[in-house]
C-alpha cells in the first residue's frame, strides 16, 4: 500500500483545534472512528496514547506520527491532521504542524517500516511541507502524496 492510497481526503482535517497535544491526537484519530477497518477505536485509540506516553512521536520538521501496532485494526488506517498556529509536543519541546495518526496490524512490521520511511523521507522536504500547509481541501491535500514519485 502507497501512501496516495492510505492518505485519503475523508481523513485528513486541515483545521486541527486543539492546542493541546493529547487533545489534538484525540481530534485527528477520530477521524477514523467509524472506519469499518478498525475493529475497536477505543482500544486502538487507548493503544495509541500509551505508545504516545513512552517515547515522543515527533520527527522534526513540524510533524508527528503517533502510532500503534495493534491486533485493532484489519489493515492499516491513516489519518492526519494540519495545525498552521501549531501544536505543542511538550514530551519533546516541538511545535508540531501535521499529526499522522497511524494504525497497523501488528504482523505488518515490514509494511510499517517502509511506510514510515517513505513519509520520513518525503515530509523532509521543505516544498512538499510548504504544499501541504498550503492545501486548500483534503483532496488538494492528499494529492501531494499522489503527484511525488518518492511517495511509495
Amino acid at each position: 500500500m502507497n501512501l496516495a492510497e492510505l492518505i485519503q481526503p475523508r481523513f485528513v482535517l486541515l483545521d486541527v483545534q486543539e492546542a493541546k497535544r493529547t487533545a489534538a491526537i484525540h481530534e485527528v484519530a477520530k477521524l477514523l472512528e467509524k472506519d469499518p477497518d478498525i475493529l475497536n477505536f477505543q482500544s486502538f485509540y487507548d493503544e495509541l496514547l500509551a505508545r504516545e506516553r513512552l517515547e515522543a512521536t515527533s520527527l522534526g520538521y513540524g510533524v508527528a506520527f503517533p502510532h500503534a501496532r495493534t491486533d485493532h485494526v484489519k489493515k492499516m488506517v491513516l489519518a492526519v491532521g494540519r495545525s498552521k498556529a501549531g501544536v505543542l509536543f511538550e514530551n519533546s519541546g516541538e511545535t508540531i504542524h501535521f499529526i499522522f495518526v497511524i494504525g497497523t496490524p501488528r504482523r505488518m512490521v515490514t509494511e510499517y517500516l517502509a511506510l514510515v520511511g517513505a513519509m520520513a523521507r518525503l515530509l523532509r522536504n521543505p516544498a512538499i511541507r510548504r504544499k501541504l500547509m498550503e492545501a486548500k481541501t483534503p483532496a488538494e491535500f492528499a494529492g501531494v502524496f499522489a503527484e511525488d514519485p518518492e511517495a511509495v
